[in-house]
């Protein structure tokens, strides 16, 4: 799975060495919080995750990302359920950022939170519902991400505030995806030139400009 590695290292400074900080606390100290969802054969560190994890806590805010399960072979029921046993709770001042995979990861886990919970907002890197050039063995581990619905409504029930940014000539990812994005979650878009797949940029400052 090399071509699908995010380009971020790997970071000793796992989610069990995170400090819970008390709710109230929180609101105090900063203006929400910013999960980062990796793609597939990626990590939580290293690239423009890294760079976020700068610049945003510039802004006020909390960030925190995971290294996600199996990530040579996500499957959908395992990412969803390590997202929702990890985060402790979200709210009007929450944002996602999803690089490839992550964004369907992150769209399926809003699907399922309760009706009444809602969300700030999300930024999609790479995002995609179907995929191009795929090996044989990426076409059976991809199949169930592409071929199981996501109820988009339950989504728009929690956020309807999307922006999504692709690359000219991403491998992977047809820009026929952008349209998609548009006409299912009403989001914003964004075509940048020649950043590929995005898995060797250092940064992207669009998405300091949408979470505020």
């Amino acid at each position: 799975m090399r071509r699908w590695h995010s380009g971020y290292c790997v970071c000793l400074q796992s989610r069990y060495s995170r400090v819970r900080v008390p709710s109230s606390a929180f609101h105090k100290m900063t203006k929400g919080k910013v999960y980062l969802i990796h793609g597939w054969s990626g990590t939580g560190s290293g690239g423009w995750f890294d760079w976020l994890k700068e610049e945003l806590p510039k802004k006020g805010f909390e960030v925190e990302s995971f290294d996600m399960p199996d990530t040579e072979s996500p499957r959908i029921e395992d990412w969803v359920k390590y997202l929702e046993e990890n985060i402790e709770s979200v709210d009007e001042r929450t944002y996602f950022v999803g690089h490839s995979i992550g964004c369907q990861t992150i769209m399926r886990y809003l699907e399922k939170l309760h009706k009444h919970k809602r969300i700030a907002g999300c930024v999609f890197i790479a995002g995609w519902f179907d995929l191009i050039n795929l090996e044989p063995e990426e076409i059976e581990i991809a199949h169930p991400w592409i071929k199981e619905k996501i109820h988009f409504e339950r989504v728009l029930d929690h956020c309807n505030n999307f922006f999504s940014i692709f690359s000219t000539n991403d491998p992977y990812v047809h820009l026929d995806e952008a349209e998609k994005f548009k006409e299912k979650l009403n989001s914003k878009i964004l075509i940048k030139k020649n950043l590929e797949h995005f898995n060797n940029v250092s940064e992207i400052l669009e998405i300091l400009d949408f979470i505020k």
